[in-house]
């Protein structure tokens, strides 16, 4: 039998709860009764019932009587633990179903083997690793959240042709000799098509972080009004708390959390958390993020921030916008904080065109071999 014929539409519809079912994993399920899927189901709805659920429930009332001796797929090891729902492995177990075909191990230290050792002490059947790789990389935010105990972070910047992210406003031979961001000119640089696939990308995870002077020369609301989706936890890095209160992210429409080095506290909507001075910014950050179960992050400026995470090594993925049509004025390029970030240690995984913009997605030196090409 060719299960990964199974498998993959497990994956695909695992995919349907994509944005809807974090911090729990994508996962779908199916049932076989001599080569004829009867059921089906995934996970639609974080606290909602999961795949296996759905997928027995979804079988007709005239086939009812087939689940007994049919092949349950699913993506993910089935749950053995008491969470916001019963355990899947007991309901596999209740409707003696005789074998279990899973995609990948869950890592969530809840289950992690626990649901296969459960089902297989009942005398259920159970074979794992049927596109193993593929059903780990649906997951990757969750996997990384659990194996490397930090959330998945993404890198996102645009930048010119000739490689800079923002313009000085200063008259040519006149440069400031400290230059802020009341000082730089906000330059569009990514097109109409390029900004809705950034908001479609932010309702993708679970949290979106910026920078102080981001936050000054863009005053955004970092929101997915230009996308169908939910906003994410909208995170700012600011740690001498410079930010008047008028700017667009103090709103309280959308969950804001301000790191700082002053206050760690509640006030009306907004959450401050501490982060001292004198240690990595990165790994704080990170351990916070995990604390507060984040499971991913798109960091999405400014230069220096971005930099300090490619330096840091603490990034999955970079994702750059170039408008191949654009350069600057010789009297507006700068090394002072305006030239995009970078590494030697990316790999280029994937290049798309949108009008006059390139996207360019990197992973990094030795995840090539075992990425998704998306």
């Amino acid at each position: 039998m060719n299960h990964a014929v199974y498998m993959r539409r497990c994956l695909e519809l695992a995919k349907s709860g994509c944005g809807n079912v974090a911090p729990n994993p994508m996962v779908g399920a199916l049932l076989l009764h001599n080569d004829r899927v009867i059921g089906e189901g995934y996970h639609q709805k974080y606290g909602d019932a999961h795949a296996e659920v759905n997928c027995i429930d979804s079988v007709a009332e005239s086939d009812k009587k087939l689940i007994s001796s049919s092949l349950l797929y699913v993506s993910l090891e089935p749950c053995a633990h008491f969470g916001k729902t019963p355990p899947c492995a007991d309901l596999i177990i209740q409707h003696k179903i005789p074998t279990v075909i899973i995609g990948c191990r869950d890592p969530f230290k809840e289950v992690d083997g626990k649901g296969i050792e459960k089902l297989k002490a009942a005398g259920v059947r159970t074979e794992t690793g049927i596109l193993e790789e593929d059903c780990k990389k649906l997951n990757k935010r969750f996997f990384s959240f659990h194996t490397k105990h930090r959330p998945y972070v993404i890198l996102r910047w645009a930048q010119t042709a000739d490689g800079l992210t923002a313009a000085t406003n200063h008259p040519p031979g006149k440069r400031p000799l400290k230059e802020s961001a009341e000082k730089k000119e906000r330059l569009h640089i990514s097109n109409e098509y390029s900004n809705r696939l950034v908001h479609k990308w932010r309702s993708e995870e679970a949290a979106i972080l910026i920078g102080t002077n981001t936050a000054l020369l863009d005053d955004s609301e970092l929101t997915t009004r230009l996308w169908p989706g939910r906003s994410p936890i909208r995170l700012i890095l600011d740690m001498d708390l410079r930010l008047p209160a008028h700017q667009k992210i103090f709103d309280r429409s959308v969950r804001t959390i301000v790191f700082s080095s002053i206050k760690e506290e509640e006030d009306n909507g907004l959450f401050y958390y501490r982060l001292a001075q004198n240690a990595g910014i990165v790994e704080q950050i990170m351990n916070a993020l995990y604390r507060l179960n984040v499971q991913s992050v798109l960091v999405e400026g400014g230069a220096k921030l971005l930099q300090a995470f490619i330096d840091e090594r603490k990034w999955d993925e970079v994702r750059v916008i170039i408008n191949q049509e654009l350069t600057l004025p010789d009297h507006q390029k700068t090394t002072d904080g305006l030239r995009a970030p970078g590494s030697e240690d990316m790999v280029l995984q994937e290049e798309i065109m949108l009008g006059t913009d390139i996207i360019k997605k990197f992973i990094p030196v030795g995840m090539e071999r075992s990425a998704p090409a998306k």
